[in-house]
């Protein structure tokens, strides 16, 4: 591939295009994600997120442009390719007919694992992911995030050095959620390189390293956190009024204020400057104001300054490719 290096990168990428008859779901995609990180790709629904996934895992094949996962050709090194790569999708790979033990032993036949070795992995798996005590019950008995957990284990029992995770964390819990990310941030301590799709934003700025917003197929914005939420000019400052009648006093003498009356609240643009927040203190009265909280631009802000529209936290389902 010209320009490219396949030393530092573990996942390059070049004008990478997929489109179901009219409609391209992917395109012209350009990316890189060096070895060892965590790479975020957020999007809202139907942005092409899973779309790109599948590509990158060969599971589906590209239109147009040229891809190299773990220093391989997906197209003429599809093997090389699945030999490197573990994939977690949104939906459990679990069989929940079997134990959480026959599950693992299942993923090490299939990655010809040798006796011994299979069964040191499947033991160091089991402990890992908190799942010796229900390692010998069937999975159907396992809560969502223990299903979650085996889901992930399955997925490194081969050892691979880049994981896919596509919407990891859907439809658990906050303490699941958390759990999972303490996982992933451990791999990555030990040289694991991963690319995680997911619509939480608080996912992408606790884990990633770099993350790229994807919208109608293109990449709209890539950079660290901090970087994406220098796109998003100034802030807010929110005040607590102490009553309704402070409200409409406050939103009478602060004509930039949007006031909420329901929850006692007015919110004005801010620049992030000390200066503009001295004089706005210096004008208010301590009797109507009862809080105040200064708000600097954070992920959601540059979701919806990019995408046009605000994210889904909370939805239960990706785009649905054919």
């Amino acid at each position: 591939m010209a320009g490219m290096t396949t030393r530092t990168s573990e996942i390059e990428v070049v004008g990478l295009r997929k489109a179901y008859g009219d409609r391209e779901v992917v395109a012209g995609v350009d990316l890189a994600v060096p070895a060892g990180t965590v790479y975020a790709l957020l999007g809202p629904n139907g942005a092409g997120k899973t779309t790109t996934v599948r590509i990158l895992s060969t599971l589906l094949p590209a239109d147009a442009g040229e891809v190299r996962v773990a220093g391989y050709d997906v197209r003429r090194e599809a093997d090389q390719v699945r030999a490197s790569i573990g994939v977690t999708g949104q939906f459990s790979a679990v069989d929940e007919l079997l134990t959480g033990r026959e599950n693992l032993r299942l993923m090490a036949d299939l990655g010809h694992l040798g006796r011994c070795g299979a069964q040191a992995v499947v033991g160091q798996l089991l402990e890992r992911f908190g799942l010796v005590e229900a390692a010998d019950r069937r999975a159907a008995t396992y809560s969502g995030g223990m299903r979650r957990r085996l889901d992930l284990a399955m997925t490194l029992v081969p050892g691979p050095r880049l994981i896919f995770l596509d919407e990891p964390t859907t439809g658990l819990d906050p303490r699941s959620r958390r759990d999972l990310w303490e996982i992933v941030r451990e791999l990555v301590t030990e040289g694991v390189t991963v690319f995680l799709t997911t619509q939480y934003l608080e996912e992408a700025d606790q884990l990633a390293d770099r993350m790229g917003v994807l919208d109608g197929g293109r990449l709209v914005a890539e950079g660290t956190a901090a970087e994406l939420k220098r796109l998003v000019p100034g802030g807010r400052i929110e005040l607590q009024a102490a009553d309704g009648e402070a409200v409409a006093e406050l939103a009478r003498r602060l004509p930039q204020a949007s006031p909420n009356p329901g929850a006692l609240t007015l919110t004005l643009p801010h620049d992030g400057s000390l200066t503009a927040l001295r004089r706005l203190l210096d004008g208010l009265d301590d009797r109507a104001v009862t809080g105040l909280a200064v708000r600097t631009p954070d992920l959601d802000d540059v979701f919806l300054a990019l995408t046009g529209r605000p994210t889904a936290d909370g939805r239960t389902s990706e785009e649905v490719p054919v």
